[in-house]
């Protein structure tokens, strides 16, 4: 690759996993400043984020074989990030892919088995695979509310691990899922996202009712193109208790009309090579005004006004159109894509939003 093509190339996935996207969702300062550097220099943004991987998943040996449970515990979570953040831009075909993804899982589970109580690794049937998920709850709470968190086309599970703990310090679980198309599901199960879609969701609500270690009261929380999926799951299965859309649309295929590139993640995410066919398939993924009569829980949206993933005037169908009475809409003036520049305050909102409906539910 020649050094301009190698460095617009490094210049594009700054701008698709900016500092305060990756910061945000559980990658150290330190590591995002040296993975910059590294891609600036001319190394693959896959190679330089799989050595920062390596790098911690060593600290965490280390502090482990010194008997320090709690340092292990977040180098095993930083490292899981530096594999996560790696592997996002390589395709499917592309061994490094899965490999990458394997060590984020075995250095996420690491983490979870060190957490009190542990982490379990859920796999809930489905066609011919299984949706996974990690069920995280909090310490000292018998049969605490859940709720489920997904991302979009590429921002997936444990990158809303970060968020997860807002919600346990509110003594609610999280249920951190892939849904058919994303992460585990799609890469280790080989499941996508086609119409059926809703009915996955179903079956996980269905998998959290009958833990009987949780409450039987179940949110949904998502992000990006996962916001159209919570917005989906609760128009299409009254056992929401309540939903939060972060940086949503009533429409995915809308960030096609403004980046056509895009498409290949489209591809990945259905499981359709051609582009065309990919593209008519995901235009079939609206929330409709009929469908959204049927989301009547209690619901909040949160968007930032220049987003231009899903714009704006997306989020504000999707917030009229339902039917729920009680519902709220926050929207800020500078706010990014899922709102990743306002980090913590997006947090704080959210889960005490959350902690509120479900223990009232």
């Amino acid at each position: 690759m020649t050094e301009p093509a190698w460095r617009a190339e490094a210049e594009a996935h700054k701008r698709a996993m900016p500092l305060q996207r990756l910061t945000g969702n559980g990658m150290d300062y330190a590591d995002v400043v040296d993975l910059y550097a590294r891609v600036d220099a001319g190394q693959s943004w896959a190679e330089a984020a799989a050595e920062l991987g390596a790098i911690n998943g060593q600290r965490a040996a280390v502090a482990l074989s010194r008997g320090y449970t709690k340092s292990a515990r977040q180098w095993h979570l930083l490292s899981s990030a530096c594999y996560r953040v790696g592997q996002v831009p390589l395709p499917d075909n592309d061994p490094r892919k899965l490999a990458m993804y394997r060590l984020l899982i075995e250095h996420f589970g690491r983490a979870g088995a060190l957490s009190e109580p542990a982490v379990d690794h859920v796999e809930i049937p489905y066609r011919d695979g299984a949706v996974c998920g990690w069920l995280l709850r909090p310490p000292d709470v018998p049969a605490p509310p859940v709720v489920i968190v997904t991302g979009g086309f590429d921002g997936w599970r444990e990158e809303y691990h970060v968020g997860a703990q807002y919600l346990l310090e509110r003594n609610v679980a999280v249920f951190l899922v892939d849904g058919p198309g994303q992460g585990e599901t799609r890469l280790v199960q080989g499941l996508y996202m086609d119409s059926d879609v809703a009915q996955a969701y179903s079956l996980v609500i269905d998998h959290l009712l009958d833990d009987r270690r949780l409450a039987g009261t179940v949110g949904i929380w998502g992000n990006s193109m996962g916001g159209y999926l919570a917005a989906l799951a609760a128009a299409t299965d009254d056992r929401v208790a309540a939903c939060c859309v972060n940086g949503g649309t009533v429409r995915p295929a809308e960030i096609l009309d403004r980046y056509r590139r895009f498409i290949t993640k489209i591809t990945a995410v259905t499981g359709i090579d051609d582009p065309v066919n990919a593209r008519e398939a995901m235009e079939e993924f609206r929330l409709t005004p009929a469908l959204l009569e049927n989301l009547t829980c209690p619901l909040l949206v949160l968007h930032g006004t220049p987003d231009q993933v899903f714009l704006i005037e997306s989020a504000r169908a999707l917030y009229d159109g339902a039917a729920s009475v009680d519902k709220r809409f926050d929207e800020w003036a500078d706010g990014d894509h899922c709102l990743y520049n306002h980090s913590h305050e997006k947090h704080v909102i959210v889960a005490d939003w959350f902690a509120d409906r479900l223990y009232d539910a």
